[in-house]
């Protein structure tokens, strides 16, 4: 019998069970939890040579079974599984949430049928569906030893953030990042360059992180979105994200290095 790496989530929380090592996502032959009916169980790859299968839960587990098995956010659990872990959690709670809004066709309304590990078709209509990643950029904006840190209103927390913001269509990521600073703050910046990415599967994006140079203009923060905004030197710094984001990678690049 084979064994496997389980990712079983009931909406986004996810199935972690406590080893004398911390905690770390099941394994076994046979599914650590019954997989209901109706829910389709996925092969999303392999980690250290396992495969790994993915399923959704219409029920979490009993909180009886706790602390040896325990359900527990996918953004939480960052703090709790081993890092290769936690990214495959990630791209598990991509394919469910695009199997739970992929089950009918759009067009037809007839159930689709599965024809690869990611990819589904309707039998009608002949359309193929594959999981939509939405693109996403955010930026460092270094002006003399301070850079540009901003709150938006749907933090939670009183952190502050990088402006961040979608692709939109037609746009290059370069043109993407200088719009979104314009529109969030009204400044014009210039060195635009590529600093890293980083999947964000919440539920289904992926973050392009860029360093740029403040050139011109006054702060004029865009209300819907920001609440506060402004640039804070490495002596006063506001509180700032967690580790798990390209945000602070970004943050703690500048930090770590002189200028």
């Amino acid at each position: 019998m084979e064994i496997y790496n389980w990712f079983v989530f009931y909406k986004d929380q996810i199935l972690m069970v406590q080893q004398p090592d911390g905690y770390h996502i099941p394994t076994g032959e046979e599914p650590p939890v019954k997989v209901p009916v109706g829910s389709t169980v996925h092969f999303i790859g392999k980690m250290h040579g396992i495969r790994c299968k993915a399923y959704a839960l219409h029920t979490p587990i009993s909180g009886e079974e706790a602390p040896v098995r325990q359900m527990t956010g996918l953004r939480a659990s960052y703090e709790s599984l081993p890092f290769d872990e936690y990214n495959m959690a990630g791209k598990a709670f991509e394919i469910l949430n695009w199997d739970q809004n992929t089950r009918y066709c759009p067009s037809c309304g007839v159930p689709t049928k599965q024809i690869s590990d990611i990819g589904k078709k309707c039998p009608e209509c002949r359309q193929e569906f594959y999981p939509h990643i939405s693109p996403a950029i955010i930026v460092r904006i270094n002006k003399g030893d301070s850079i540009l840190m901003v709150r938006a209103k749907n933090f939670r927390g009183t952190y502050y953030g990088l402006v961040a913001g979608f692709l939109e269509a037609g746009e290059t990521l370069e043109e993407c990042v200088h719009r979104e600073v314009m529109e969030e703050t009204g400044i014009r910046i210039k060195n635009l360059k590529y600093f890293g990415s980083q999947p964000w599967p919440y539920p289904s994006g992926v973050m392009i992180g860029f360093t740029a140079e403040y050139e011109s203009g006054e702060i004029k923060l865009q209300e819907e979105e920001l609440c506060a905004g402004a640039f804070f030197t490495k002596a006063n710094l506001p509180e700032i994200p967690s580790k798990l984001s390209l945000a602070r990678k970004l943050i703690d690049n500048w930090l770590e290095n002189p200028e």
